[in-house]
């Protein structure tokens, strides 16, 4: 068995009336895992990481980040197809408030919620930690976590 890592996760928030809401945005029917609830994910193709997290954010969005962090926090999963443990870089973006959102195919619709409808719609353990994490982070400014900003 390997490890691999060949996803990308990004979690998209805006701050509103000193909080944050979360972009989240409903699988399409005719995708995998149709009809769930997610952040921005996708596949990397030849190129590092958070190159894909901001391609991936153009193509499922069509926003524009102000600003960019790894969130040190990694999420991962077991694929029995491919017999590989598959660990997962997690993003945050910042956006403007009032930019508009245009979602590809791959999506049936989306919408900002706060961290605690986020938490009780994402599927996975690991998705709501890192939305715990963020949150945490950007409202209380912990000084025991660290955020590396990546400077588009």
């Amino acid at each position: 068995m390997n490890v691999t890592s060949s996803l990308i996760e990004v979690h998209i928030f805006r701050k509103v009336e000193n909080d944050l809401e979360f972009l989240l945005l409903k699988r399409a029917s005719h995708e995998k895992y149709p009809d769930l609830w997610q952040m921005v994910t996708g596949s990397i193709e030849n190129e590092d990481a958070h190159q894909t997290a901001l391609r991936e954010i153009n193509e499922e969005t069509g926003l524009t980040p102000i600003k960019f962090w790894v969130v040190p926090n990694i999420n991962s999963f077991y694929s029995p197809e491919r017999d590989v443990i598959v660990m997962i870089p997690v993003f945050a973006v910042l956006v403007e408030e009032n930019q508009k959102v245009i979602i590809s195919d791959e999506h049936s619709e989306f919408k900002w919620v706060k961290k605690e409808e986020a938490i009780k719609l994402l599927a996975w353990p690991g998705q709501r930690q890192s939305v715990e994490i963020i949150y945490e982070y950007f409202t209380n400014q912990k000084s025991f976590l660290k955020f590396v900003e990546i400077h588009l």
